[in-house]
Parts: C-alpha cells; sequence; structure tokens
C-alpha cells in the first residue's frame, strides 16, 4: 500500500471514532448529569528521503465539554443540581469518583447514595449521613444539609487540579488521576437535576458531517484498490 493509503487508513480510523463518540453524545441527551464529549486529532509529519513529506492524523484525545446543563425542577428532597464549577465526590469499590448527576437518595443506613449505592462524601471526605429521625431536610446553596434549621453535613464539591487528567469511566462518573480541590464558586440546588449539557442538532449535523467523510475516504480506497489490482493483473498477462 501507498503512502496516500496509509494516510487515507489514519484518517478513517480517527473519524470512526468520533462517529462512536458523537453517537454516544446522541444516546445519552437526556441523562442526568452528562458531559458531552469531542475529539481532537493531532497530526504527524515526516520527512521522507527523496520525496515529499508524510503527514499522518490521529484522533487520539477525549475532550469533556463543561459547559452548564439545563436545571430542571423536580421537586425530590434529595434530588441535587450543581450551578456553575464543581463535581459530586463520590465513594466507589475503585476509589473516589467524581461526577454531576445529583439523582440521589438514601441508602438502607442512611447515607446518601447514587442510584448505583455508591455513597455521596462530604467535604472532609467522609459519608454524608442523615439521620433517621430527619424530616425535613433543608439544603443551603454551599452545600449544608439541615434538619429543621440542625446542620447535618455540607456535600463536597470538587474538582480536577489538572482538568485534562480526568477520565470518563461511563456515562456520568469520571476519574481524577490527578488532585482535586475543593470549589467554593459552585452552588447546589435542592429540588433540580441538571440535565445533559448536549447540542443534539449540533451533534446530528455533526454525525453526518463524519458520515460524509467517511464514506469519501472509503470511496478513495475502494479506487485506490482497484487501480493496485488492475496493475498487477497487467503485469501478469
Amino acid at each position: 500500500m501507498e503512502s496516500a493509503g496509509y494516510t487515507t487508513l489514519t484518517r478513517q480510523t480517527g473519524l470512526l471514532r468520533e462517529l462512536q463518540v458523537v453517537a454516544n453524545n446522541i444516546a445519552n441527551a437526556a441523562t442526568t448529569g452528562y458531559r458531552q464529549d469531542g475529539l481532537i486529532f493531532s497530526e504527524f509529519v515526516k520527512q521522507t528521503e527523496g520525496g515529499p513529506s508524510l503527514s499522518m492524523a490521529r484522533g487520539n484525545v477525549r475532550m469533556t465539554s463543561m459547559l452548564q446543563g439545563p436545571l430542571a425542577p423536580t421537586g425530590g428532597m434529595l434530588d441535587l443540581a450543581i450551578e456553575g464549577e464543581g463535581f459530586f465526590l463520590i465513594e466507589t469499590p475503585s476509589g473516589e469518583r467524581l461526577t454531576r448527576a445529583g439523582n440521589f437518595t438514601l441508602s438502607a443506613q442512611g447515607d446518601l447514595v447514587t442510584p448505583d449505592g455508591f455513597r455521596v462524601l462530604d467535604v472532609g471526605g467522609a459519608p454524608v449521613f442523615i439521620p433517621p429521625d430527619a424530616t425535613n431536610i433543608g439544603l443551603s446553596p454551599d452545600g449544608t444539609l439541615s434538619d429543621n434549621g440542625r446542620p447535618l453535613a455540607q456535600i463536597g464539591l470538587v474538582r480536577p487540579v489538572d482538568g485534562f487528567a480526568m477520565v470518563r469511566e461511563d456515562g456520568v462518573m469520571f476519574r481524577a488521576d490527578g488532585e482535586i480541590e475543593p470549589v467554593e464558586e459552585g452552588r447546589i440546588h435542592q429540588g433540580f437535576l441538571e440535565g445533559a449539557n448536549v447540542d443534539p442538532i449540533g451533534q446530528v449535523a455533526r454525525m453526518i458531517e463524519v458520515q460524509r467523510a467517511y464514506e469519501m475516504g472509503q470511496s478513495f480506497l475502494d479506487s485506490e484498490h482497484e487501480r493496485v489490482t488492475s496493475a498487477l493483473e497487467s503485469f501478469i498477462r
């Protein structure tokens, strides 16, 4: 295969990966707390001996959008939404994780947990516990939970020091490979949930663009294959 074919293959690989990213964004457009992903392409240029330079493209970095998602009122006492920066800190069997999805419930032990049963942590890294006799749970914008004016805990809001060190593990959960720091600018609203920050129309339009670009590359590869096959057949005759 000539250089043009290899270059096209690297482009096709990146386009296919971007198509998967865009499709995942569209599929999660209604997922609470979902952050839209994008793909960053890089180019590698190498000078060849006695000829033009060779360029290879690669889609190798996923970029997560931190734009604010829409806040929808639910009236749920334990439905929490973040306005501004920050993530909820969650305890999982694999370690601490970050999320913007605030559709929490109470476990049988009285811990504030995610739908998967992972405990929500406070500013000190301890599980948020709500006593069984709590009847009127309120929340202040800084994340302080109270029952009839009696403080219970303060939900922690954090963010990674290095934004590029945050890795998505599933739809709404992230792992911070570096250090995390508390966030003071963010506000927490009770009785609201933050929707996905996905732009559905823009993502559908991008999917069409990527599909057309992929089809064009595939057409080139097919033509190149036919050209090489015809040349080989001519030599054999």
